[in-house]
């Protein structure tokens, strides 16, 4: 049998995606700047799908909400550096924005794979990740001797970002129901919560701390007395055993804190990472005040931070954030730009809270929490960091989004329209004996006009049979 011929039948759409889903889910903490690629790679493949018609545009009301969200968020984005003059120098600085424009394209191709696998995949391939981010975790700290741990997205910020949102497909699995094997997950998302504090962002285990609890409150119609017992004893030890590896870490991120408060109350120091933040915010809002409406354009941070920190606290520093998302896109976007970023979490959860409020399925109330989970994450994390404009988080925000809105109330589409299957005629059978008759039994081809197709390559088909009519007519 030709071996390509061999891999395109084990190579089927859904196999395809199901491959993809675990490439998107393990690889951000692990492999980092890997699920760019990915997801990339895949959204322009769903592109060139659509359109040679081998996939169907999935339309349905959230997807369309969210969609709406995200583009207005865009056109913003582009209309400030319209109305700023800067629309041709801007446009290098608009490649991101591609990633969030795929979201409709994402969402149309990940529907034609069945949830419960979707939804089983995010768990396992998020406990891999879980387990992953420890091992790189546990090397960079103790091995080669990094403060804060990066994982393989090379930033200790992202980093804890996506592991905790590995974390919480651990627990939303175990908790759901969905898995049966707990035991396995837990272990695991505790792996993940260890990578988390090895990073040293304090904002994450905030976030952390807040996503568990919307969890819990997400899954609360599965909790029995007895299921509440062994709850508690799980936390209780899990908590025990975290603070007991990670309490050196735990105390110096505190310490550091409140030493760059006392810096910067009492000495004015805004060169401490919490000076830099509380000096960024000072310049971020003046800059704010400026351009209320439309903001300054997408690439005027840099030099915005640059002229500011050189003014008021005679150094040179340039950040192209303000290390706060809706900061940063108030300042870039304006009003508009910031209430459309806004509107995008505001209708993810509208999304989920609908759900959760309606529906028992238990796949869709993991879509509902995956998305929850990643709000909480993004917006918390958000606040002291970035929001969107970054390569891994982008990608990680709509790998989440995509898959939690599908899960959570997306409809299943078939990827190929069927049409109708010609007999083929002498040629054709000839290269089909060539490649062989086998080729013919895939599970794919099983249906009345395959039946035909093989009927007449063997010679006893519709074909043969009016060829014999018509030479006894003759």
């Amino acid at each position: 049998m030709n071996p390509f011929i061999s891999l395109r039948r084990h190579l089927t759409p859904a196999q395809v995606i199901i491959y993809f889903s675990i490439a998107c889910f393990f690889s951000p903490p692990v492999l980092g700047s890997a699920v760019s690629f990915v997801f990339h790679g895949g959204a322009l493949w769903s592109v060139l799908l659509l359109a040679a018609k081998r996939r169907r545009f999935n339309v349905d009301r959230p997807m369309l909400a969210m969609t709406i969200a995200i583009y207005a968020y865009c056109a913003a984005m582009v209309l400030a550096s319209i109305v700023n003059g800067t629309l041709r120098a801007d446009v290098a600085y608009f490649l991101p924005l591609v990633t969030l424009l795929f979201f409709p394209i994402s969402y149309s191709t990940w529907s034609i794979i069945d949830k419960a696998s979707l939804a089983r995949i995010a768990v396992l391939a998020s406990a891999a990740a879980c387990s992953g981010a420890l091992v790189l975790a546990m090397v960079q700290y103790y091995w080669i001797g990094m403060l804060r741990a990066e994982g393989g997205a090379g930033n200790p910020i992202v980093f804890a970002t996506v592991t905790c949102l590995a974390v919480m497909m651990c627990l939303s699995g175990a908790l759901s129901g969905m898995e049966k094997a707990w035991k396995p997950l837990s272990v695991a998302a505790l792996a993940g919560v260890v990578a988390t504090v090895y990073s040293g962002s304090r904002m994450v285990w905030v976030a952390l701390l807040v996503a568990v609890v919307a969890i819990l409150v997400v899954n609360r119609r599965r909790f029995t007395r007895a299921n509440m017992r062994r709850l508690l004893v799980v936390a209780g030890a899990s908590s025990l055993l975290t603070a007991a590896i990670t309490f050196p870490i735990i105390v110096d991120r505190t310490h550091f804190l409140f030493d760059d408060w006392q810096a910067l109350t009492t000495r004015g120091d805004h060169s401490t990472p919490l000076g830099l933040r509380v000096g960024l915010w000072d310049i971020g809002l003046d800059a704010f005040r400026e351009a209320p409406f439309f903001g300054h354009g997408i690439s005027a941070s840099r030099t915005l931070t640059q002229e500011g920190f050189k003014e008021r606290f005679g150094t040179n520093q340039g950040f192209n954030h303000f290390h706060n998302g809706f900061l940063t896109a108030l300042v870039e976007a304006g009003l508009l730009g910031a209430l459309a970023l806004t509107t995008i979490f505001g209708v993810a959860v509208w999304n989920a809270a609908r759900v959760v409020r309606l529906s028992a399925d238990p796949v869709e109330r993991f879509g509902a929490s995956m998305i929850v989970v990643t709000v909480i994450v993004y917006v918390i994390g958000g606040l002291t960091g970035t929001l969107v404009g970054h390569d891994i988080l982008d990608s990680t925000l709509m790998v989440f989004l995509v898959s939690g809105t599908y899960l959570a109330s997306g409809r299943t589409v078939p990827p190929i329209k069927k049409a109708p299957i010609a007999i083929p005629g002498p040629t054709t059978r000839r290269i089909m004996d060539v490649l062989g008759h086998d080729d013919l039994d895939h599970a794919e081809l099983d249906s009345p006009e395959a039946s035909q197709v093989r009927l007449a390559m063997q010679g006893f088909g519709p074909g043969r049979m009016a060829g014999n009519g018509q030479a006894k007519a003759a």
